[in-house]
């Protein structure tokens, strides 16, 4: 018998109150792959990544991320899930440093202030460490909370629209970032809406829409450079 893939959807029904806001999902992600998933706004893709992240619950179907039901409640779901979406929380009296060095410590991270302050030279947010996050840009934001989900261990990072509100060198980087991942085992669920971040990571792809489909990477950047 085949092992469990990392995430495994069957007949995964999402929405709210009982009613579908997309057609089914079946799809499969093993170690080591990027699956994209893309569609027209509104079309179900984000309530989709957060019923994966354990933060909605499912219409009917099946979700095992290692071959345990989502839930976002469970220990051991939330050491195996990072999810990053477009929401900015944060400790109003923390700083930029001090939110990352939770976060590592929290998650067990060797040696946290070394990992810490790689992410702040990788997301450009070094210069800005010891101020509070109201005090940063958008964009400077948007960088904080993909540092926090990428400087925890994880074995599946769920990213919705990661390239928002960064500009294009900083889309690159995350590009390059997420495809590391891959390359050392991670498994990414990652919503997208820029071509080039999709074509330079994801190994497949599913289009979100009334029926979901399983569609080519070159296809589907085709599809979002002429929405």
């Amino acid at each position: 018998m085949d092992s469990p893939g990392v995430l495994e959807m069957d007949e995964l029904v999402v929405g709210y109150s009982g009613t579908p806001v997309c057609g089914s999902i079946t799809a499969r992600l093993d170690p080591g792959r990027i699956l994209g998933v893309v569609g027209f706004n509104g079309a179900g893709k984000s309530t989709a990544a957060r019923t994966v992240a354990g933060r909605q619950p499912r219409i009917s179907g099946t979700l095992r991320v290692h071959g345990l039901p989502a839930d976002e409640d469970s220990v051991p779901f939330r050491r195996q899930v990072a999810a990053v979406f477009d929401e900015d929380v944060f400790f109003p009296s923390l700083t930029v440093r001090e939110h990352l060095l939770l976060v590592a410590r929290g998650h067990g991270v060797d040696q946290p202030e070394t990992a810490v302050d790689k992410e702040l030279e990788y997301f450009a947010l070094d210069s800005r460490a010891d101020v509070v996050p109201q005090a940063l840009s958008s964009g400077q934001r948007r960088r904080l909370t993909l540092a926090a989900g990428l400087i925890r261990p994880s074995s599946l990072l769920i990213l919705d629209e990661p390239e928002q509100r960064l500009d294009p060198v900083m889309r690159g980087l995350i590009a390059q970032r997420l495809r590391g991942y891959a390359d050392d085992g991670g498994s990414v669920l990652l919503v997208t809406h820029d071509p080039a971040v999709l074509t330079s990571t994801a190994d497949s792809c599913l289009l979100i829409d009334e029926q979901v489909q399983h569609v080519s990477t070159h296809k589907a950047a085709k599809d979002i450079a002429g929405q």
